[in-house]
């Protein structure tokens, strides 16, 4: 199973960007998904999450900036950033809860993205 996160890059303040992560290989269900970013000398933080059924959460920070989504049949969530600000600059790193086959039985295990870098500079 891998998470294959995209759609970063540089951006001037109040730009948008909308970031992808696409899960792939022995994938039987994709429960929550979620972002996280990591900016230089911080911990890693947790920005947005949604769940099978569609319910999202956010961070105070990003509320009303950025929308999280998903496609199930695509098995990919989605990440819309508007507003920008510079304290937006991180690496973005999707999360999943994804159950496989183990050859044998059903299990559940969290992934990680590689992450992408998003620069909010004018």
């Amino acid at each position: 199973v891998q998470l294959q996160a995209s759609g970063g890059g540089l951006v001037q303040p109040g730009g948008s960007l909308r970031l992808s992560c696409a899960a792939s290989g022995s994938i039987l269900s994709i429960n929550n998904m979620a972002w996280y970013r990591q900016a230089p000398g911080k911990q890693r933080e947790l920005v947005a999450t949604i769940t099978t059924g569609g319910s999202t959460g956010y961070a105070d920070s990003v509320k009303g900036r950025f929308t999280i989504s998903r496609d199930n049949a695509k098995k990919t969530a989605y990440l819309q950033m508007n507003s920008l600000k510079l304290e937006d600059t991180a690496v973005y790193y999707c999360n999943a809860d994804v159950g496989y086959n183990d050859g044998s039985s059903y299990r559940s295990r969290n992934y990680w993205g590689q992450g992408t870098q998003v620069t909010v500079s004018s």
